[in-house]
């Protein structure tokens, strides 16, 4: 289990997420609407709108940063109403997840982990890593990128997967 490869991952995703809200901008702006209301943007009426999809995907980031590394999380109030806003917290939270020094993520599979909503009991730092932080990751960045597809926003698989590590053949 390597806690701080996973979590580079993580902020390598939260950066695509971040070109996905600036080609939002530029993209509401030629076809002469506000970008903000893609804020409001959801999938299905039950579901998360994309600022609470951005939100939770940058709290699962930080958290599982925090939990595995014994820090304690920073502080983001949801409180985000724009695209803007919406690109500062990812920022904030990508700059706090490159604080934590691989080092300290040394015995994470170990670690005793027990969020806040984990009221019945706590799990092992690779439990929590596989069987939560990473699908609860992954779901919320995937659901925002979906709600800006859906919006018709243009964005394919690499603008997804982002920037590869290539190597000259």
């Amino acid at each position: 289990m390597d806690v701080a490869t996973t979590i580079e991952q993580f902020a390598k995703m939260l950066r695509n997420l971040d070109r996905w809200l600036e080609s939002a901008e530029a993209w509401a702006k030629t076809k002469g609407f506000e970008a903000d209301v893609l804020v409001q943007a959801r999938l299905a009426p039950d579901q998360f709108a994309l600022v609470q999809q951005v939100q939770s995907a940058c709290d699962a980031a930080k958290y599982a940063a925090a939990y595995l590394s014994g820090r304690q999380a920073p502080s983001h109030p949801d409180v985000e109403k724009t695209i803007g806003e919406l690109r500062a917290r990812i920022a904030t939270c990508v700059a706090w997840l490159e604080t934590v020094p691989a080092a300290e993520y040394a015995g994470a599979a170990e670690r005793r982990v027990q969020p806040a909503w984990l009221k019945q009991g706590w799990m092992r730092g690779a439990d929590y890593l596989t069987q939560v932080a990473i699908p609860n990751f992954y779901f919320h960045v995937t659901t925002a990128y979906a709600i800006l597809r859906h919006a018709g926003l243009g964005l394919g698989k690499m603008d997804y997967i982002g920037g590869l590590p290539l190597q000259e053949a």
